[in-house]
């Protein structure tokens, strides 16, 4: 089974908004493994709004252009960015038959709504975190109202861009 894999820009503090993400930065460092993403609908909307209309020439945007997309959502009917399906019911069925099929991973980008079912339902598998040296102090955060305890295990890490720090961590099962 492929893994799901959430990939956040987090603060100190834990909270997930506010931040003025960078899709690009995230993107760029998991695109070669990911082969699908995942979206709640407004990441998808902001995001189709900007990337079909890149260069061809920007290799993110041709990256998130090609590779398949699925949004979920109940009031997108057709989606206009290429390569994309609509999930519009049971998301637990949508994405455990990602996951049964094909390889690679499957990547969750901002959807923070989206984020808190999947980690409900416990169909996260792995976090990328973008650890900016940063406390807002509130704002939404990346866990909350957990049912039971997440386990995870750091597999690695690295600092960039003045001290953001780049966290990897598998689920422990």
């Amino acid at each position: 089974m492929r893994p799901l894999i959430v990939v956040e820009q987090v603060t100190l503090d834990g909270v997930i908004e506010g931040l003025g993400a960078d899709e690009d930065l995230a993107a760029a460092a998991v695109q070669r493994a990911t082969t699908a993403y995942l979206f709640g609908r407004r990441t998808y909307e902001r995001m189709a709004a900007y990337y079909p209309l890149q260069p061809a020439t920007d290799e993110v945007a041709k990256h998130f252009n090609s590779t398949p997309k699925y949004v979920v959502s109940r009031t997108i009917s057709w989606p206009k960015w290429e390569n994309t399906q609509v999930i519009a019911g049971d998301v637990v069925s949508a994405v455990n038959s990602l996951k049964a099929r094909d390889v690679g991973n499957i990547v969750v980008l901002g959807s923070g709504m989206l984020i808190q079912e999947l980690i409900a339902r416990d169909l996260v598998d792995g976090y990328r975190l973008y650890l900016h040296p940063v406390v807002v102090g509130t704002g939404k955060h990346l866990f909350r109202d957990l049912e039971r305890p997440v386990r995870l295990r750091l597999v690695d890490s690295q600092v960039i861009d003045g001290g953001t720090l780049v966290l990897n961590y598998s689920r422990v099962r």
